[in-house]
């Protein structure tokens, strides 16, 4: 044994003489050490920053405008990069708590946010603590303020709590106005902002179309006043408005950024829900039919007299069969044949989109009578769906809006983010964020929160970097090349219900 290791320790010995050797005559290749690019803000001076807009500049989410929603506002986070570039300090409007809602005087006038209770979103079951009246005037640098139209902007009297009852202002803005009878540029310009971010006109088109186009397109109307609160704004109007916001915000050659706006298709809330949503056995759907035969009937005599032509005929024709079947909804856009007697219905097709709160609606019963079915015996009211000619009026104005917008941006000198492109490439393939990948499904897509129109906080983040390399290519600042973009697995895509 002894002999067999001193044989085993004096090949070890040899072997490890020969390494040495062989270190000392062979060349080790050195491990490159990575290069460290130093942060700069080019030309940009982030020092004041000032951001203006609505609900996606005050990191609405969920439902609900709360305190970790507004901490992942995309404006902080850009604040947060600012601050390493000579940024100052950023201060924000917070809500009371994570429940979200608002009282006035005790009594709720704005919803809690929602949860994922695991097979689908919920309201949160608690009482906000947020109080509009205890005012906590501004300004303050993030001046986003949700469910501001553009024109609401420029509005004096906008935060003024009395009112609040009657719509004539915003609650948010309530609480964060320096004044009641300020308005919502008067504060944020009176920051005098070195920087500014500007991302407004959603709501312009947004609530025409989240009401299923029960308002009106106020397209040749410059008089906002008589407008009503779903109601889509006038791009003429638009067009004056916006150039005095960027303009304000621009005095004195003060830099930005701003974003354009997406069209409505492109979220979950007018994509969830699918046109044929409805399954039937072949008794139930003959059993329909026979419910619809006199409406057909009396398109065919409709026909025969002149009043309409084949091709809306079969538009209006209503029609059930074994399997998915479309709702059946009432379209004011069809020829009028309430003088027949005949109502505006048809049913619906995959160029009309039916809004999100309808899932729970469709198929419900009327008065707890079975044969009187939401949606299938019983026509879907127009703010259920948005048509196909409310989604062309939509989509019009949004052109139009966004037309105006890039134009303002290029004639300022600001960087500009097409938000629209984005969204609509996160609708069509989803986008990659690093290991993650941003789709346009509700819940689990990770860009958009359970309220089917407002980013996650880790949507929030990936617009943070867009906005961060535009800046980049327009300020001549190096947050991308310096590794300082925000990374997908930092951020949370929904809440949970536990309230801390």
């Amino acid at each position: 044994m002894k002999n067999l290791y001193n044989s085993r320790f004096l090949i070890l010995l040899a072997l490890g003489s020969f390494l040495v050797v062989s270190c000392e005559n062979d060349s080790i290749p050195e491990m490159e050490e990575e290069q460290v690019v130093p942060l700069t803000a080019g030309s940009a001076n982030f020092s004041t920053f000032v951001a203006v807009g609505n609900s996606l500049t005050a990191g609405f989410t969920d439902g609900a405008l709360f305190i970790l929603g507004q901490e992942n506002s995309m404006p902080n986070l850009v604040s947060q990069k600012f601050a390493l570039a000579g940024g100052g300090s950023f201060t924000q409007p917070y809500m009371n708590d994570n429940i979200g809602g608002a009282l006035l005087g005790g009594v709720q006038i704005l919803n809690p946010r929602l949860f994922f209770n695991g097979a689908g979103p919920e309201v949160i079951d608690q009482m906000p603590t947020t109080e509009i009246s205890n005012i906590m005037p501004g300004p303050y640098n993030n001046m986003g303020v949700p469910g501001a139209k553009s024109f609401h902007l420029v509005a004096n009297g906008y935060g003024n709590i009395a009112g609040v009852p009657t719509g004539q202002a915003n609650p948010y803005f309530v609480r964060m106005a320096s004044n009641p009878n300020a308005s919502v540029m008067e504060d944020a310009a009176s920051q005098n902002p070195t920087f500014y971010s500007l991302w407004i006109g959603n709501n312009d088109v947004l609530s025409y179309a989240t009401s299923g186009g029960a308002g009106v397109d106020q397209t040749g109307n410059p008089d906002p006043t008589t407008y009503g609160s779903n109601d889509i704004t006038d791009p003429g109007i638009f067009n004056v408005v916006y150039n005095s916001i960027i303009g304000t915000l621009a005095a004195n050659g003060t830099q930005g950024v701003v974003l354009n706006i997406p069209y409505v298709y492109t979220i979950p809330y007018f994509t969830t829900v699918p046109y044929n949503p409805v399954p039937l056995d072949a008794a139930t759907a003959a059993q329909l039919n026979a419910g619809y035969a006199l409406y057909n009937g009396g398109l065919q005599q409709a026909l025969g007299a002149g009043l309409l032509t084949q091709e809306e005929v079969d538009r209006r024709t209503i029609n059930f069969m074994a399997g998915q079947n479309a709702v059946v909804m009432i379209d004011e856009y069809l020829t009028d044949l309430s003088g027949l007697g005949l109502p505006s219905y048809r049913q619906s097709t995959e160029d009309d989109l039916i809004v999100l709160p309808a899932a729970s609606f469709i198929g419900s019963l009327v008065n707890n009578d079975p044969t009187m079915i939401n949606g299938v015996s019983v026509p879907l009211e127009d703010n259920w769906v948005l048509s196909v000619d409310e989604v062309g009026e939509v989509t019009v104005a949004t052109n139009a809006y966004n037309a105006i917008i890039e134009q303002a941006a290029s004639q300022n000198g600001a960087a500009f983010v097409d938000a629209n492109s984005l969204l609509q490439e996160v609708f069509e393939s989803g986008i990659p964020f690093d290991e993650f990948e941003l789709n346009g499904s509700l819940v689990f897509g990770g860009a958009f929160s359970l309220d089917g129109v407002h980013p996650t906080a880790r949507g929030y983040a990936f617009v943070a970097n867009q906005v961060l390399m535009a800046i980049d290519a327009t300020y001549g600042s190096n947050f991308e090349a310096a590794g300082e973009l925000f990374n997908a697995r930092d951020f949370t895509t929904f809440y949970p219900e536990v309230i801390q």
